[in-house]
């Protein structure tokens, strides 16, 4: 078999009450210590330093790989040219709306899957999936995990080959009845109006699991036969932290493939970006930590007419406004990937910024103490940031008051107001350090209302008194995957592979993403996990497609894009001899 198949181009916690600040210094020293001594693991390779505090050295550092397309036969060629067809491109349209079509809408507040009734959304979805594509179902081994987590195996040639795993997720997140009319299309219709498909999940992530099966569907259909088993695993609850969905399917395969069983992850994710005169691809090769705290204020209730000075919805606020007032330090550790990008900046688009260019030659590490980065401020993380949220946020901890509840009646005082505080941790910290900060905050309010703090234990509620809780949903920073591109690596197979299809124009570069994926659960399995969107269209995409909320959308030609670039990963992977 010869490599003859094209580049495309794009078409343009109990403790006893207490009140001491002195009995509260053992849970703020354990915080500060963890905080200290935790770090994520992984370092991104193409990043060189000389060590803590030393300045990087001015090397080539965004090395871009040979564009890569795997070996063919001509029946697969032909195949492959047909996902330019007006014919794949109208059925192709058809299969994904009818996916958006189908509600599976995923709710913070679900109970048990035997017992919510919510949960069988799911079923039509599956059945969907079935009818759509027959010869997947055929010739693919299907397993049910938790009821409705589906995991499809296409079984290898060659079991000496670690699997490829290729996932998305099924559920979507709710549209609030209240927002309906402001669609500019029903919002599980699935319209499509020349250019974009229209619906909730069109982009979010139905678009990537319907392309992972249409590829395999015309990898079947073409006689392709793989020699790297290839696994599908599509969670049914990622939009609610996917314990149910994914959390059950890791572990499942796990148990099959073990510690590091996988060769690469490709889930959905970071997308691509236009930035400094260049066009850059940014496969998620880390994603930021996560917590939420609860912070819970119980108060004395009684008749409004004669109120206390404060109420525990007062309380709440001052806390809330003590939170907002204090921002976490921006700055760039040595393995946050978007310091690769600025390399890859530096070296490849002709309009990156001189005074970045000049802070990047002379970028030290960020101190390792959380203290430290506070007083020493990181010139090159608060100059690129700069560029708005969406910068600042890959270097900098995110904090948001996202719920309140609190009072019943307007004739009563509340008794109980909890407020959540979601927060995503930075590269370099650690979620620790945000409890930290919440409960210096509490003690100081705490002391100043004569209210009991309980911060971090499983203490139960009483009476006066403030209590701090994490969520269960609690995670560290993500590992970061090996980025090298001098040796043949799943990460040098994606960029190849993403050059092919879009042009070597196309710069790919380390990215992070600030939410989680499903990824989260997957980290025993390997170390090369890549969160990416490889659909795109030059012409008419711009961000994210309004996931999470009205008119979210995907351009056709993003989603018959991201077919394409699935054929070549599956067949440049398989032909791959990974170390």
């Amino acid at each position: 078999m010869e490599k003859t198949l094209p580049t495309q181009e794009l078409p343009q916690a109990a403790t006893a009450p207490r009140r001491s600040k002195r009995a509260f210094a053992p849970v703020l020293l354990f915080l500060a210590a963890t905080a200290y001594y935790f770090s994520p693991s992984g370092l991104l390779p193409t990043v060189k330093h000389s060590g803590h505090h030393g300045k990087h050295h001015a090397v080539a550092q965004c090395a871009q790989p040979t564009p890569l397309v795997p070996a063919s036969t001509p029946k697969l060629l032909a195949a492959y040219e047909s996902l330019s067809s007006k014919t794949f491109r109208d059925a192709s349209i058809l299969r994904l709306s009818g996916a958006v079509q189908v509600r599976t809408e995923s709710f913070d507040d679900l109970g048990p899957i035997d017992e919510d009734k919510r949960w069988e959304a799911m079923y039509p979805f599956a059945d969907y999936l079935a009818a759509t594509f027959p010869l997947v179902h055929s010739h693919l081994k299907l397993e049910k995990v938790n009821t409705h987590g589906l995991v499809y195996t296409w079984a290898g040639s060659n079991s000496s080959l670690k699997p490829s795993i290729l996932m998305a997720h099924q559920d979507v997140v709710p549209v609030p009845d209240a927002t309906v009319s402001a669609w500019t299309h029903p919002p599980f219709a699935g319209f499509y109006d020349g250019k974009y498909i229209w619906g909730r999940g069109a982009s979010d992530c139905k678009n990537q699991l319907i392309a992972i099966m249409e590829t395999v569907e015309t990898l079947i259909a073409a006689d392709f036969t793989p020699k790297r088993t290839l696994v599908l695993p599509f969670g049914f609850d990622e939009e609610i932290s996917g314990r149910e969905g994914a959390g059950s399917i890791a572990p499942f395969l796990h148990e099959r493939y073990g510690d590091n069983g996988i060769a690469a992850i490709v889930d959905e994710g970071a997308t691509f970006e236009k930035a400094w005169g260049a066009t850059f691809a940014k496969p998620g090769v880390g994603e930021k930590g996560y917590t939420d705290v609860s912070v819970i204020v119980r108060m004395p209730g009684g008749h409004s007419s004669i109120p206390s000075d404060h109420t525990s919805i007062g309380v709440a606020a001052e806390i809330i406004q003590a939170v907002e007032a204090e921002q976490y330090p921006t700055f760039l550790a040595d393995n946050n990937p978007y310091l690769g990008q600025l390399y890859c900046g530096t070296e490849h688009a002709p309009n990156f910024p001189k005074k970045l260019s000049q802070l990047l030659a002379t970028h030290v590490s960020a101190p390792v103490c959380p203290a430290m980065r506070t007083k020493h401020k990181d010139a090159l993380a608060l100059e690129a940031a700069k560029a708005g949220p969406g910068t600042k946020y890959l270097m900098q901890t995110s904090q948001a008051v996202d719920v309140i509840h609190g009072g019943v009646k307007t004739n009563a005082l509340p008794e109980r107001t909890e407020i959540t505080i979601n927060h995503r941790i930075n590269v370099g910290s650690t979620p620790q350090e945000a409890w930290y900060k919440i409960s210096k905050i509490a003690e100081k309010i705490a002391k100043k209302h004569n209210l009991t703090l309980q911060a971090f234990t499983p203490a139960k509620e009483i009476p006066n008194s403030i209590t701090l809780r994490a969520s269960k949903t609690t995670l560290p920073v993500a590992p970061i995957s090996p980025t090298l591109t001098n040796i043949t690596s799943p990460y040098s197979i994606l960029a190849a592979t993403t050059r092919a299809l879009y042009g070597e124009d196309t710069i790919v570069t380390p990215g992070i993403m600030t939410g989680n994926t499903d990824t989260r659960y997957y980290w025993a399995l390997t170390k090369h996990i890549f969160r990416f969107g490889p659909g795109y269209d030059a012409e008419l995409d711009n961000g994210l497609g309004n996931i999470h909320t009205v008119d979210e959308k995907v351009s056709v030609t993003n989603h018959v894009n991201a077919v394409k670039w699935f054929w070549l990963f599956v067949g440049n992977m398989d032909d791959a001899e990974l170390e």
